[in-house]
């Protein structure tokens, strides 16, 4: 007999299982569910994108690319980053990467060491935390609440901080809250962090979904760039989830060592997808990037919904700013937010993510509006009969 606790790593058996897929796994199993669980545009790819994809594997470039990635694409993304966000990297300081989480990941593998503390702002994505265990480090959970917009401060950051601090993850628009932070808000901590050896991980793959104002990088402040790791991808903005496309940008010594990781791991990312993303920018840049922009307005248009909704049916719901998420709260009904989301699925089945899945708090649900409209308004009428029910 195999006495597998011998065998399987403890860092991974320690990690349990991610929240988001138990609930999207038990609505795929029911008829007639609506699923707000999981962080996917309901937008195909436009065609010009996937006939780009198409064309790639006609012409036969189904081989290796540079494990940088394509020049060409990184030479686009370098235009575009500095177009969008005013941040300037070489092409060489850019790697292209099979999704935004892979860059996560490479990003902590590169720094992290056996009990080096990274800082993660809680409620967070629910991969940081795990991939910073994976590493051997050990996640300080910077916590966030809705009284303070669910954004951090140098006043709950600085006390966090010790010798053994060796990156802060910046996760703004934010998933699961949709919280926003200004360049005035990062400007503080962006301060308290200079005259350290503490690497920013920004991950900013909502940054094309910001509501109110324009998304601002961590990186472009004062002392930043240099010990910024800014991730990015294709997968929200350009309704490119299935296609495993993202990339990082970071100063040469740090995406070197990236680099090295992500030789002997994953190679290259898939050259058809790389493809496909040329087209996203260089279509993009040809027409100011209409179809990001008529997507931002359709979600926009399902946030004014969605949180409207939730408001008139009595459950207090933060203001979301980015990304494509409402994080309503449940205090209100007596319940905690496992117990209030199992319910929701078994009694009108509608799949929301309780905040548990993201951090410590058992009190908001997640709730996804990149669905149509026609799913959140049925979404709302059967969360406000389970309201009435309980």
């Amino acid at each position: 007999m195999v006495d597998y606790n011998k065998i399987v790593s403890r860092r991974v058996a320690e990690v349990p299982p991610s929240g988001i897929r138990k609930f999207f796994d038990l609505a795929s199993e029911m008829e007639d569910a609506i699923s707000l669980g999981v962080g996917e545009p309901d937008f195909v790819t436009p065609w010009n994108i996937r006939e780009a994809a198409i064309y790639s594997i006609e012409r036969g470039h189904t081989h290796y690319t540079s494990n940088h990635g394509v020049i060409e694409l990184r030479e686009y993304i370098a235009e575009y980053m500095d177009y969008r966000f005013g941040l300037t990297y070489s092409p060489g300081q850019i790697m292209v990467t099979v999704g935004a989480s892979e860059a996560i990941d490479l990003a902590l593998r590169a720094i992290v060491e056996p009990g080096d503390e990274v800082l993660v702002p809680e409620p967070c994505y629910v991969s940081y935390m795990p991939k910073v265990m994976f590493n051997g480090g050990v996640p300080v959970p910077i916590r966030m609440s809705d009284d303070e917009e669910f954004k951090f401060t140098v006043d709950n950051v600085k006390p966090l901080i010790n010798e053994r601090t060796k990156a802060i993850i910046v996760a703004f628009p934010n998933n699961p809250t949709g919280a926003i932070m200004t360049e005035s808000e990062l400007k503080p901590v962006a301060e308290l962090l200079q005259g350290t050896d503490i690497v920013a991980v920004s991950d900013e793959i909502y940054s094309e979904l910001t509501y109110q104002g324009k998304h601002a990088s961590i990186a472009s402040l004062d002392g930043m760039w240099e010990r910024t790791i800014v991730i990015n991808g294709f997968s929200k903005a350009f309704a490119m989830t299935g296609w495993r496309l993202g990339y990082v940008c970071a100063p040469t010594e740090l995406l070197d060592t990236m680099l090295k990781i992500h030789q002997f791991t994953m190679l290259c990312a898939p050259v058809m997808s790389q493809a496909a993303a040329l087209e996203a920018l260089r279509s993009g840049f040809e027409n100011n990037f209409a179809d990001v922009e008529k997507m931002r307005r359709e979600y926009n248009r399902r946030r004014r919904v969605i949180v409207d909704g939730f408001r008139e049916m009595g459950l207090s719901c933060f203001e979301p700013l980015g990304a494509f998420y409402a994080f309503p709260c449940l205090d209100s009904t007596g319940m905690g937010a496992d117990r209030f989301c199992e319910g929701l699925l078994r009694s009108q089945k509608v799949a929301c993510v309780p905040s548990t899945a993201f951090g410590t708090s058992n009190s908001f649900m997640r709730c996804s509006y990149a669905t149509s409209l026609d799913n959140i308004n049925e979404a709302l009428r059967r969360i406000k009969c389970y309201l009435q029910e309980i």
